[in-house]
């Protein structure tokens, strides 16, 4: 063994030396791992909102676009679908969207922010189908109303406003999403406020 003196200065540094090199390994292998956390490019853009053209949509019309991986339903309703809806109110589970989880926007007789412009994520409020737009034939699934919404899963009915008919599985109206119209012709689904 040796009696030599011992320089601690220099163990000092080397401590030191390895703390710092630890410390930046850390915070090296630490940044990219926080930053996995974040939503990827492609998971913020299925969120975002969608622009829907409807300058070419016809009266009775349907048409489907995506927004957040669901189908939403844009649909121009004529006179006529307006006026039946009027007719079968005392047969719907809540007419008046009063459930709570009903925008502001949709606690109307059209739940609508235009009457003949109806935009509902198409899916059934039972167990997640899509249902069918029956145009002119939904009479043989509700009396007295020519349109609406069938479900072939289970059974469940909807009116041309996303309102559900009692006696059926599905126990809410359609979900009307957040949307504004740009102008006369586009409309914005995934924000409710207007837009400047």
């Amino acid at each position: 063994m040796s009696n030599a003196p011992v320089d601690n200065s220099r163990r000092r540094f080397l401590t030191i030396a390895t703390s710092v090199v630890g410390g930046v390994g850390a915070v090296g292998a630490a940044v990219p791992f926080i930053a996995s956390w974040n939503p990827s490019e492609r998971a913020k853009s299925a969120g975002a909102p969608v622009e829907v053209d409807i300058s070419k949509l016809e009266p009775g019309q349907l048409i489907r676009v995506e927004w957040r991986g669901k189908p939403v339903w844009v649909i121009y309703r004529t006179p006529k679908m307006l006026e039946q809806m009027k007719q079968h109110e005392d047969q719907l589970r809540d007419p008046n969207s009063n459930e709570a989880q009903q925008l502001d926007s949709a606690k109307n007789s059209y739940r609508s922010k235009r009457e003949e412009i109806f935009v509902a994520v198409g899916i059934c409020t039972h167990l997640g189908c899509s249902p069918t737009f029956m145009n002119g034939g939904f009479g043989e699934k509700v009396e007295g109303t020519a349109d609406g919404f069938f479900c072939p899963c289970h059974g469940s009915k909807f009116d041309m406003a996303g309102r559900v008919f009692q006696n059926v599985p599905a126990p809410l109206n359609l979900e009307v999403p957040p949307y504004t119209f740009l102008d006369d012709t586009t409309i914005l689904v995934g924000e409710e406020e207007e837009v400047a």
